[in-house]
């Protein structure tokens, strides 16, 4: 894949002038460009949880009904798990966007091609769960769009991303997990513990 969206200017783009929103990274890349784009203390890293961002984002989506989530994940840790779109499917919390930043490659392993590097499209199976809108976005004035409707909490709703396979320099965030979630608990009014 060459020609398609820089990852990095994506995800600036979809966290500018981001309010209160409320971002879960899957683990990787997401996570470095979500700290390359700055660091925030309602950024919840995940680290050592492949498969798990969009599980986690529900959950907070469920606990936190006012406020935009956004779930920013890779494509192949996406495919791990895909059961999280079935049960997201299932209660629909109107503030929860997955967006999907999809290269077709499995970054942290070797970028060996993923099943969405040959054909799977994720944004299909996203409709087939019952998610009221999934698209794709291959241009930025569609990751302005869905910047916009991730603000306005406009449904549950997944985006697949495609962006380029070019290899960005890492940004690490904070990889302490207690750390990650005690200032994610306080940014929410929530005691540490």
């Amino acid at each position: 894949m060459t020609g398609l969206l820089d990852r990095r200017a994506v995800t600036a783009e979809l966290l500018k002038d981001r309010g209160d929103l409320l971002v879960v990274t899957g683990l990787g890349s997401p996570s470095y460009d979500v700290m390359a784009a700055g660091d925030d203390d309602r950024n919840f890293y995940l680290w050592a949880a492949m498969g798990s961002a969009a599980t986690v984002g529900f959950g907070l989506a469920m606990t936190q009904r006012t406020r935009p989530v956004l779930v920013l994940t890779g494509d192949g840790e996406m495919l791990m798990g895909l059961g999280a779109l079935a049960s997201i499917g299932q209660v629909l919390p109107p503030n929860l966007t997955v967006a999907v930043l999809d290269n077709g490659h499995y970054g942290e392993t070797g970028m060996q091609q993923s099943h969405a590097g040959r054909g799977i499209e994720l944004s299909r199976m996203a409709a087939a769960a019952n998610f009221p809108w999934a698209t794709i976005v291959d241009d930025m004035g569609g990751v302005a769009d869905l910047r916009q409707r991730i603000h306005t909490m406009s449904g549950t709703g997944f985006a697949a991303i495609k962006i380029d396979v070019g290899e960005v320099t890492r940004v690490l965030p904070p990889r302490d997990g207690v750390h990650v979630k005690n200032r994610f608990r306080k940014a929410l009014g929530h005691p540490t513990i």
